[in-house]
């Protein structure tokens, strides 16, 4: 029986394994990774490979708990450049660089078991999120039927590595996320599909959210 090097971690509730690919390559099937993610299993939001890189620290792939690839993760890169910082080649940098699909993401560790990840800036126009065609991204006026049966329109496109839609509301526990989170996450607009993020501003500093994300479903929180 192989020996994996795998480790299981959490960010904000966000949680992944991750298997290390630096030494030895431990390629799984889609059916294998969908088998480990299951919450009936190990049981994870997704999994990431640590890969050898000349150009960084290492290069991640992120894997949905429904096997399918996804660009990046923030709480992931956390998890991961954590990981790294206590290994001796690493733990005296002052930045951790991790390749990723979606571009190489820098990571600072500020103290124990705090990281910051700068996920880069969001791209904003219509086909670098992607969709499938050119709307204003500020508004897709997309309809959301909260319990009470009232409808809400909205939605505002980013891509920070996922492609998140988000959707600013009064009231962001009387929607059914796990109704609208699928059909939302399918729509004919998202050719990859999206995130779905309900967010209620609280204060200038505070924005309270619930997330639906693409390939792995409601998550206490998403990079």
């Amino acid at each position: 029986m192989a020996v994996i090097n795998a480790f299981k971690m959490d960010g904000l509730g966000n949680d992944f394994i991750i298997i290390d690919q630096r030494s030895k390559i431990h390629d799984l099937t889609k059916e294998q990774i969908i088998k480990i993610c299951d919450r009936k299993f190990f049981g994870c939001d997704q999994l990431i490979y640590i890969k050898k890189s000349k150009v960084t620290d290492a290069t991640l792939e992120f894997y949905n708990s429904d096997g399918s690839q996804s660009g990046a993760c923030g709480n992931g890169t956390r998890c991961v450049a954590y990981l790294l910082s206590k290994e001796p080649l690493i733990s005296a940098k002052n930045e951790i660089l991790l390749g990723t699909s979606s571009g190489i993401i820098k990571s600072k560790v500020l103290k124990d078991k705090i990281v910051e990840t700068d996920i880069g800036v969001p791209k904003l126009n219509w086909d670098e999120i992607p969709l499938s065609q050119k709307i204003d991204t500020k508004n897709l006026n997309l309809k959301l039927i909260d319990n009470d049966n009232k409808e809400h329109y909205g939605g505002v496109a980013v891509n920070v590595g996922n492609p998140p839609v988000i959707f600013f509301l009064e009231n962001i526990e009387n929607i059914n996320l796990s109704k609208i989170g699928p059909e939302i996450e399918n729509h004919k607009l998202f050719p990859e599909r999206c995130n779905i993020t309900l967010a209620k501003i609280i204060n200038k500093n505070l924005i309270k959210v619930k997330v639906w994300e693409r390939g792995a479903g409601l998550t206490k929180a998403c990079g």
